[in-house]
């Protein structure tokens, strides 16, 4: 089979055969076609094996069950192919996109990146997702013939899913064909790119709940206050009673929080896939290009938008407001915060490549952005002989 034909795609996906290419021309691969070839280079790639060791909520030490940036990277990119699937969307594409990401995220998870976008303001500051470009288009150094990985136009558009103006406008000034475009002429990614957005904060929503709850920051009967966990948490329960004791007799609690997860998840994607149809037969747009020019496609049925936001405020209160989360939040940022201090005043502090860089405070930003949870941790303790958490 030619590796451009798509057998199953809806007219609207994007269709390998027809992307817009890439920044440096490279022959065909044999054995794969352009989106599969993006989601192997990617798995490939250093940025996304640090993945492992970088922090979702909570902090790598904290605990062996609880998800980093890698775990919620792969959850992101099941969901997004399981709607992917049933819409007729390209797969592949989907998946470079949902594991991609994040590769552009610091170090302890938001708090790492606030802390590191006020010490750039000055300097223009720092976008996690504009980093995810600047690694798969700049940071990543496998290759002879360019810097980074060389993805799909396609790919790298699902990549940067938000970008200030003013850094639109600076990437349109060295591409001006490029991703950035859409956030100055107000278009739409494809639906593939869009899908993945929505995939992610399904999958951050669901296995939050999971984190808070094992954390014993989250308690069921406080969720139980939110109604779509509530509806799902009956159906579970009363599944179990008319189960029996049986295969579920052991740790009861915990499975019927698995089973509740289990079920609202298959029912937001369920709803994606429902709303994103009914969306796109109304619009009926006959190639990817008219899915750019068209409303914002991927979505929620207006009843579930509003529960999913419900229970994201809950989440936001409950669970990343919680004392022990911000108090870890404030460690750090101070570590991130100490850390580029120390490397602005000492370049010579970091690797070779970074040091010999001419603009300073981007280049100390590219590194801290690029360590693990626990490597920064290791160079914080050298650089200030303090140490932050006590790591097991």
């Amino acid at each position: 089979m030619n590796r451009g034909d798509s057998p199953g795609l809806a007219p609207w996906a994007c269709w390998p055969g027809r992307s817009r290419g890439r920044r440096f021309a490279e022959p065909a691969a044999a054995t794969r076609d352009a989106h599969q070839r993006d989601r192997d280079r990617i798995v490939h790639s250093n940025a996304f094996r640090r993945l492992v060791y970088k922090t979702q909520v909570f902090v790598n030490h904290e605990g062996d069950l609880f998800r980093t940036r890698l775990t919620h990277s792969l959850e992101v990119a099941q969901v997004a192919r399981s709607a992917a699937r049933e819409l007729r969307l390209n797969e592949d594409l989907v998946e470079a996109i949902a594991l991609a990401h994040d590769l552009g995220h610091t170090p302890f998870g938001h708090a790492g990146q606030d802390a590191l976008h006020a010490c750039m303001t000055p300097h223009g500051g720092f976008e996690h997702n504009l980093q995810s470009l600047r690694v798969v288009d700049h940071l990543e150094q496998r290759y002879f013939a360019f810097d980074g990985l060389n993805l799909s136009f396609e790919a790298r558009e699902g990549i940067l899913k938000h970008c200030s103006p003013r850094n639109a406008r600076r990437l349109c000034a060295a591409e001006p064909d490029g991703p950035a475009r859409r956030f100055i002429d107000g278009t739409q990614p494809s639906l593939e790119a869009q899908l993945v957005n929505l995939a992610d904060e399904i999958a951050y929503c669901t296995h939050d709940i999971d984190d808070g709850l094992r954390a014993g920051l989250l308690q069921v009967e406080r969720l139980e206050e939110v109604p779509l966990f509530a509806h799902w948490h009956a159906e579970a329960r009363h599944s179990r009673a008319r189960a029996g004791a049986g295969a579920t007799s052991a740790q009861p609690g915990r499975r019927v929080v698995f089973e509740t997860l289990r079920r609202l998840l298959s029912a937001l994607i369920a709803d994606v896939v429902q709303a994103t149809s009914a969306a796109v037969a109304a619009v009926q747009p006959g190639d990817v290009e008219s899915v750019r020019s068209s409303p914002p496609l991927v979505g929620f049925t207006r009843d579930q938008r509003r529960a999913v936001d419900a229970l994201k405020a809950f989440l936001f209160s409950a669970l990343y407001r919680h004392p022990q989360v911000a108090d870890t939040t404030a460690q750090a940022r101070q570590v991130v915060t100490d850390l580029f201090e120390a490397y602005v005043a000492r370049p010579s502090e970091m690797p070779t490549d970074f040091a010999a860089a001419e603009d300073t405070p981007r280049a100390v930003a590219d590194y801290i952005a690029g360590m693990t949870d626990r490597f920064a941790l290791r160079e914080h303790h050298r650089l200030t002989g303090r140490r932050v958490f006590v790591e097991t």
